[in-house]
């Protein structure tokens, strides 16, 4: 090996170290413009109507299942909510579910990749929102949807076109300045 390739060798550990630095120097410089959004992770299914999927109900749930047919031509919008009981996030955001529940808001549930037993645990632990319960146990829906982790939210308008996604818990926060608003536009 010449000196040049060495050379070459050692600095492209330098090299790897500055390009990393220069991202995460535009990163930042974008979060403190507005225009870096840590969350967004963009969906190719917004404006689309769901991915076609037939799914049977979680196990033990009492609940009917729902099939992307059902997604359509809806009497008012619709929450799809991705969850599983192993989720520690989906703690986190059940008590706005519920509230929304409460409120007449038609939330639809998908157990991913869960155990029946331990899903229904979870729901008589901590309250079932869900008007329409599905089960994906292996996990195949949520890929052709994008999700890439759970809890993932999903907003439907009434003609079943997807209008907005949240990855991560629904907070607080995010009931009162995305969900309500997408409510009273798509009511």
């Amino acid at each position: 090996m010449s000196l040049t390739s060495r050379r070459a060798l050692m600095l492209a550990p330098l090299g790897l170290a500055v390009a990393g630095g220069a991202g995460f120097y535009g990163m930042l410089r974008g979060m403190g413009t507005g225009s870096y959004d840590p969350r967004g992770v963009p969906s190719v299914l917004i404006g689309r109507a769901p991915p076609d999927f037939t799914l049977p109900p979680l196990a033990g749930s009492g609940k009917p299942a729902f099939a992307a047919a059902e997604l359509r031509d809806l009497p008012s919008p619709v929450l799809v909510n991705y969850w599983a009981s192993w989720c520690v996030p989906c703690i986190i955001e059940h008590p706005q579910l519920m509230r929304l529940s409460r409120e007449g808001v038609p939330v639809w549930g998908i157990n991913y990749k869960d155990k029946p037993q331990d899903a229904g645990a979870f729901l008589t632990r901590h309250g079932d929102p869900f008007a329409r319960l599905a089960a994906d146990e292996s996990g195949r829906v949520a890929i052709d949807w994008g999700v890439y982790g759970v809890p993932e939210t999903y907003f439907i308008d009434r003609q079943g076109i997807i209008r907005w996604r949240w990855a991560g818990p629904v907070t607080p926060e995010v009931l009162d300045g995305d969900i309500r608003p997408l409510l009273r536009r798509y009511a």
